[in-house]
């Protein structure tokens, strides 16, 4: 007759607490590799968070492509790249219009960069509206004077609560209509000090100059970054044989970083991942000790009515016991570890209860899997030769 699960459970913590010594070492060894595996997934989602903190506080990861030549870059260029380069998402141009321009409004003044842009500036460079619209196609066609200023020059320029939009601002002493307020984030020039959008349009028609100084790319996947890099500077040469041409892209710090810390905590992992190996050796070799020990006790239970089911099972729960002791108490030491040096060193970390299963999860199935075979020994052993040995 089979035992019933209370009785198997209550066997299987008497068998574990008959030598103390021993199964506290292998608890201690699947800690080790339980801690060493959580602590990589940490590290790695804190990579992750930093990465994904650093991209949020600037412009979409964007191209810009610029050239040095005669002629410069025209309109037909960035058509030119938009059929020939595989995983755009947006394409766009700008120009530097002026460079810490005086900008007014009533009495207040503000120095500020104006730059030409094209009509889809906003979805190359991720930028959100915060009030107001973009330029239309009606703002191109007929050549408005309006303009998007970006969050910092509206604070800048607009206090006490004005609205910006509709308001009329002057640079270097000509006169403009706000139509629309954008989000600061670092872009091409560095970190936000205030910035101005006209219209390409515009721009040619104030200056007669049809050359564009950059085109910029903004590729569907960060990953593609790389290849576009290389793609769209192969385009252009092809195109301009004997200009100079030179490809930017505004992340390649980040992407630089993000490669460093995944293979750190590639190298991390391999650690982690031998130590809780090392842990299951230490599993399977309590248990053979224990098949090998407990040997004239198998065959007694055997003679008395025991299954081979009850008892494999009261050895593979053995195995079970140490992994959750120990791995519970590797994932509650790492928490509170990666906490205190989070709050020290102000890095975006929180629980993640899906890191927790999967480094409860590996620890569970080395632990199961390096016993099951001295359970399954056991299971099987002849019970008249086991009470002999006895």
């Amino acid at each position: 007759m089979s035992l019933s699960p209370v009785d198997l459970l209550r066997l299987t913590c008497l068998s574990l607490s008959g030598n103390l010594l021993r199964s506290a070492l292998t608890t201690v060894g699947v800690f080790m590799g339980v801690a060493a595996v959580s602590a990589t997934l940490q590290v790695g989602n804190i990579s992750r968070a930093i990465i994904a903190n650093q991209l949020a506080k600037r412009e979409a990861p964007q191209l810009q492509l610029f050239m040095w030549d005669s002629l410069g870059l025209k309109l037909e260029d960035m058509k030119f790249l938009r059929h020939r380069l595989n995983g755009i998402q947006a394409i766009s141009t700008s120009n530097m219009f002026a460079y810490n321009e005086k900008v007014i409004f009533q009495t207040e003044e503000a120095k500020t960069n104006i730059f030409a842009v094209s009509q889809d500036h906003l979805l190359t460079s991720g930028l959100q509206l915060m009030a107001g619209r973009f330029f239309s196609h009606n703002d191109f066609a007929n050549y408005r004077p309006v303009v998007v200023i970006d969050e910092v020059l509206a604070t800048q320029l607009f206090k006490g609560g004005t609205e910006p939009v509709g308001q009329r601002i002057y640079a270097d002493r000509r006169p403009y209509i706000v139509v629309g307020v954008i989000e600061s984030k670092q872009g091409i020039s560095g970190e936000p000090k205030g910035e101005m959008l006209v219209s390409m349009s515009l721009y040619k028609a104030m200056t007669g100059s049809q050359r564009i100084q950059s085109i910029s790319v903004r590729p569907y996947n960060l990953k593609d970054i790389k290849e576009m890099e290389k793609q769209a500077k192969k385009v252009l040469k092809q195109r301009f044989p004997k200009a100079e041409v030179y490809v930017w892209n505004n992340v390649k710090k980040i992407l630089e970083q993000q490669e460093t810390l995944e293979l750190a905590s590639r190298g991390l992992l391999a650690v982690g991942v031998i130590s809780l190996l090392v842990g299951g050796v230490g599993i399977a070799n309590i248990t053979i000790a224990a098949v090998t020990e407990r040997t004239p006790e198998i065959g007694l239970r055997r003679a008395i009515g025991a299954t081979q089911r009850d008892i494999m099972l009261q050895f593979i729960l053995e195995a079970v016991i140490l992994s959750l002791v120990g791995g519970i108490a590797a994932i509650i030491t790492v928490h509170g570890l990666t906490s205190v040096v989070a709050d020290i060193f102000k890095l975006p970390y929180k629980f993640d209860s899906h890191t927790a299963v999967l480094a409860l999860g590996s620890a569970l199935a080395v632990g199961v899997g390096a016993g099951f075979l001295p359970a399954l020994r056991a299971s099987q052993l002849d019970p008249v030769k086991a009470l002999r040995q006895g």
